[in-house]
């Protein structure tokens, strides 16, 4: 082949210099104007006798290319000179038509550029959500809360939509940002060039989440993107995120490595789903301590209380609970022995409405000693648990179960699930204190709920079904709940139900039900994410409280604590906790148990103001047991 020719080679110059975009064009007609005004010019100084010079017919030139309207002043000037001037006009409107369109072009080009979300995030102290979910509604409505004393915060969303579309989604759902601003970008949350784009490094902390499609994959792919396995220097914020399966929990941990939280989900939700089936109301306690909304968890160094016992710290405050202590070595510890003794660098980890409300109170707690009484928690006696329905996180649900009833327990699953009775018959032999019966049937059935006499269960737990779409699963759920409603009012008793709602929206819906609690799996998860986001050492905290091991929370009866009908102050229910060796941290009145939201649990009451507790109320404690 022969070597390309001049013109060739010009033609491909030229095509290079267009495909520049707008700037390229821009230049090309700024050439053609100089040439077309430098031409008329030097036209000029032959056709017009009158020319003053090369420097007045340039400007004469330049003004008929950029205002048409000139040319209407030259017919006194002469033919000749009315001919050059209307072929430089005519040269300059198709000058300013090109230009127009070119900047019209580029200005179209900009603006898609923008509705892209492309560009840099420049912010500083911001949280960067990797990702798009259901989830996401709720994290943002809890940080929007969790920021409100802040008069300018940012969140960052980067995920794989159209910008236009996140924030249409997040306007319809979410009414009133407040004081903080979201900015969504467009990219994936697995491409490290696309992380970029959020700023990570100069973020104060990283939420990530998956779609429904593959999500561990997802998580650890995400993780990689912004940790690098935990080797990124750069990066002074942590990261959190939730696995769906407790098998990839080591990876997506050695894909975070040091900066990353990583949760398990599953595991989590059975571990809810055991402790609140035992404990009627504990779904309304862990929601507030997770939210934003009410009460939260605060870690507080007091250098005011150093050297001094956590029984003396626990009267210290008037306003705020005391849950445990934060070792200036990092070790969490809930419901420490009264005597342990506060050192330099320990932080109190207290439960308060907000962080200005941490007062020490100097003031001698009034304790009415006549009221307190000394008696012990009935031994534990065998139960009997019906779950109906089945899902990934049965099988965790009934190890845990296995965990906290005691000897000589009977559970019984009553589901149509294609893959229970093989998971039953695979996780029987395992069970070391209870046992377990199977019946593959429909739960929304009334008369099998009335055979299965669900009056004679301690405890009843309705799960979502996770081989059918969620809201289908909710609909069963719902279904079976109000027969169990109903087969209530009818034979004059009440059930210890627990329910579990897949979409949050069905929350409202579950609540006319009047069962005793209902589990949120995403609204919690979000939660808890949320929470660790804002103080990774939660993660420690909200461990230990939902662990068979250790201390938890416990809704026991308040005759154990103070005389049933005493007028007492709340400093007389906590210094009884005290010397059982307990933390109380609230109470819930049974006569206000079925009316919403909070179904007559007072978390952290003003410790000097007076109650009077009746036969049936519960004490919110952490104990062992």
């Amino acid at each position: 082949m022969s070597d390309p020719t001049f013109k060739q080679r010009m033609r491909y110059w030229f095509d290079n210099t267009m495909s520049k975009g707008t700037k390229a064009l821009i230049g090309w007609l700024t050439v053609i104007t100089l040439a077309l005004t430098a031409i008329g010019a030097l036209l000029l100084i032959f056709v017009d006798e009158n020319s003053e010079g090369i420097g007045s017919n340039l400007w004469m030139a330049f003004i008929h290319i950029l205002d048409a309207g000139t040319i209407t002043g030259d017919s006194e000037v002469g033919l000749p000179f009315m001919v050059v001037m209307f072929a430089t006009t005519i040269g300059g409107l198709v000058i300013l038509s090109s230009l127009v369109g070119v900047l019209t072009t580029g200005l179209d080009a900009k603006l898609e550029d923008l509705r892209k979300g492309r560009s840099l995030v420049v912010e500083k102290d911001h949280t960067v959500i990797l990702g798009w979910s259901d989830q996401v509604f709720i994290i943002i409505s809890e940080l929007v809360e969790a920021n409100e004393s802040e008069k300018d915060a940012c969140i960052a969303v980067l995920a794989d939509r159209d910008k236009v579309e996140m924030e249409d989604d997040i306007r319809t759902k979410i009414d009133d940002l407040k004081s903080t601003r979201v900015v969504f970008r467009t990219g994936d949350p697995a491409d490290p060039i696309d992380v970029a784009i959020v700023n990570p490094q100069q973020a104060k902390s990283i939420i990530v989440l998956t779609s429904d499609e593959d999500q561990d994959a997802q998580l650890i792919r995400s993780l990689l993107a912004v940790t690098q396995g935990g080797e990124r220097t750069d990066l002074r914020c942590h990261v959190v995120g939730a696995v769906s399966e407790s098998r990839n929990l080591p990876a997506a941990r050695l894909a975070g490595g040091r900066l990353a939280q990583v949760v398990d989900a599953n595991d989590l939700m059975a571990r809810l789903m055991v402790q609140t089936c035992r404990q009627s109301g504990l779904s309304v306690v862990y929601t507030d301590l997770l939210d934003f909304g009410g009460d939260e968890i605060y870690m507080v160094e007091e250098p005011a209380l150093v050297g001094r016992p956590v029984g003396q710290a626990m009267h210290s405050y008037r306003t705020s609970a005391l849950m445990g202590v934060l070792s200036r070595e990092g070790a969490c510890i809930i419901n420490p022995p009264s005597n342990t003794v506060v050192n330099p660098g320990d932080k109190l980890i207290l439960l308060a409405a907000d962080d200005s409300t941490i007062v020490l109170d100097s003031a001698r707690p009034a304790i009415e000693e006549s009221a307190i009484v000394a008696r012990g928690d009935a031994g534990n006696r065998s139960e009997r648990t019906l779950i109906l329905g089945w899902n990934a996180r049965s099988s965790m649900i009934l190890e845990q179960l296995d965990q906290y009833v005691a000897p000589g327990s009977i559970t019984d699953v009553v589901t149509d699930h294609p893959e229970a009775s093989d998971a039953i018959r695979r996780i029987g032999p395992t069970m070391r204190v209870q046992g377990l019966n199977f019946k593959q049937d429909d739960t929304t059935d009334r008369r099998l709920l009335e055979s299965l006499k669900p009056g004679t269960y301690n405890h009843i737990i309705a799960l979502c079904s996770d081989d059918v779409p969620a809201k289908i699963a909710d609909s069963k759920t719902l279904v079976t709940l109000l027969h169990l409603r109903d087969m209530a009012q009818r034979g004059g008793t009440r059930f210890k139900v627990v329910s579990e709602m897949a979409d949050d929206r069905n929350r409202t819906l579950a609540q006319v039900t009047q069962a005793d609690d209902f589990i949120v799996s995403d609204k919690l998860i979000s939660l808890l994410l949320t929470q660790t986001a804002e103080n990774p050492h939660l993660s420690q905290v909200f461990a230990q409280l939902f662990s068979p091991d250790g201390s938890e929370i416990y809704l026991k009866p308040s005759e154990y604590y103070v005389r049933p009908g005493a007028v007492v102050n709340f400093y007389t229910v906590a210094e009884s906790a005290r010397r059982r060796g307990e933390m109380a941290i609230g109470y819930r009145r049974v006569a206000e148990a079925q009316q919403a939201p909070t179904y007559g649990v007072v978390l952290n009451p003003d410790k000097a103001q007076q109650i009077m507790l009746q036969q049936g109320d519960r004490v919110i404690v952490l104990a062992e047991d």
